[in-house]
């Protein structure tokens, strides 16, 4: 077997002798880009990959960049929608790339486990494998990978844990495991770069303790797992959150008041167990608010009015509704104010009112006659109004 070396002499020799049209890339790394050329095949429809002939530039290869004689990135796949993607499985020898910074590979079926050699990228900045089938568990040794910035494995068949190992990157800024069957609880993320954090539709739990996530944090995605106990220390941390979701829990305890004056443009907390009353401190200027599925309890506060998509159904909240609700409906500044399955007394509205058709809004199943025809979704297909027995059991201290 030749030796790395003794390969890169006879390139030298053909290259000059003009019987090889090929640029002088580092042995190690063509060889690499050889095996992995082997172990990934093009799907029926497409020629990524039969378009690699190393009688050429392996430096012009589509999805190849270089520099020198490194390859520093590698894209492998046509990033259209609807391309037939790849097959196949990452061979081992990604890990010899050593100048890798960036390596995606498109949807396709791409499967087997991720190789731990990939821990010797050293200078590693962006791995993006999303919607494939890789299985497994993410190697321990990816906390080597002290450059890594993005890591994106989502809509894969990942299990086992998610490392501590990977919290512990220094430089992390985008961490997307979403649709995976992770377990066990997540690490303490410690990079004070990280923004985005998807963790949805995997099957983690237990608690998330107040100092596991950074204050940089814009993005939380948490939603269909298990995990549970308050979060209400963890959230008056994160200040810079625009986007939170972390419905379908089992969450207790009550969300800070605070958190509608964060810069939120969603928040969805649906399906949990929040029983508290909720005051916000001023006007809540949020596209979307979620709080549907809960035991929050108490009055509905007026500062919700202006929010434009309102989701308040099926928790125990109690009292009369301000009109402003109703002023936001009419002037189509609302476009969704669900309250059903409340034990709401009553709301400031006229009988003759006309909500405007465009407008979602639902009053049904509380502890009042609804003053107005409603268009409730079809799934809450119940009486309009609560027995009166329920009524008075939730009214007693």
């Amino acid at each position: 077997m030749l030796l790395a070396n003794e390969i890169f002499f006879i390139l030298l020799l053909l290259l000059q002798s003009g019987s090889l049209s090929i640029a002088i890339l580092h042995p190690i790394d063509f060889l690499a880009l050889q095996s992995i050329h082997k172990s990934i095949h093009d799907m029926p429809g497409s020629k990524y990959m039969s378009s690699w002939v190393f009688t050429s530039d392996p430096c012009n290869f589509t999805g190849v960049s270089c520099n020198n004689d490194k390859v520093v990135a590698l894209n492998l796949g046509e990033p259209s929608a609807g391309s037939p993607g790849l097959f196949g499985q990452i061979d081992p020898s990604i890990g010899n790339l050593s100048s890798l910074a960036e390596f995606t590979i498109s949807p396709g079926r791409i499967n087997g486990s991720l190789p731990p050699s990939m821990s010797n990228l050293k200078n590693l900045r962006f791995l993006g494998i999303s919607r494939n089938y890789i299985s497994g568990e993410i190697p321990t040794s990816f906390g080597q990978l002290k450059q890594l910035q993005t890591l994106d494995l989502s809509y894969n068949q990942l299990t086992g844990k998610i490392p501590d190992t990977i919290g512990a990157l220094p430089e992390l800024s985008n961490v997307i495991l979403s649709y995976n069957r992770l377990s066990g609880s997540i690490p303490s993320f410690q990079s004070q770069y990280l923004t985005r954090l998807n963790l949805n539709h995997n099957d983690l739990s237990g608690p998330i303790p107040s100092n596991s996530l950074p204050s940089s944090l814009e993005y939380l995605s948490l939603s269909k797992n298990r995990f549970i106990d308050p979060v209400d220390k963890l959230l008056t941390r994160l200040t810079n959150l625009n986007y939170i979701d972390l419905s379908v829990n089992r969450f207790t305890g009550c969300i800070p008041n605070i958190i509608f004056t964060f810069p939120i443009v969603n928040l969805r907390l649906q399906k949990n167990s929040f029983d508290c009353p909720i005051q916000p401190v001023s006007q809540v200027n949020i596209s979307i608010v979620d709080l549907s599925f809960n035991k929050f309890s108490g009055e509905i506060s007026p500062m919700f009015s202006t929010v434009e998509n309102l989701y308040l159904n099926n928790n125990r909240f109690t009292g009369e509704v301000s009109g402003r609700f109703v002023d936001g409906l009419i002037a189509a500044k609302m476009k969704v104010l669900y309250l059903q399955d409340n034990y709401l007394r009553g709301i400031e509205i006229k009988p003759a009112m006309q909500i405007p058709v465009h407008s979602s809004f639902c009053l049904q199943h509380n502890c009042m006659v609804p003053p107005v025809q409603t268009i409730c979704p079809l799934k809450d297909g119940r009486e309009n109004i609560r027995p009166s027995w329920e009524c008075l059991q939730i009214s007693k201290p």
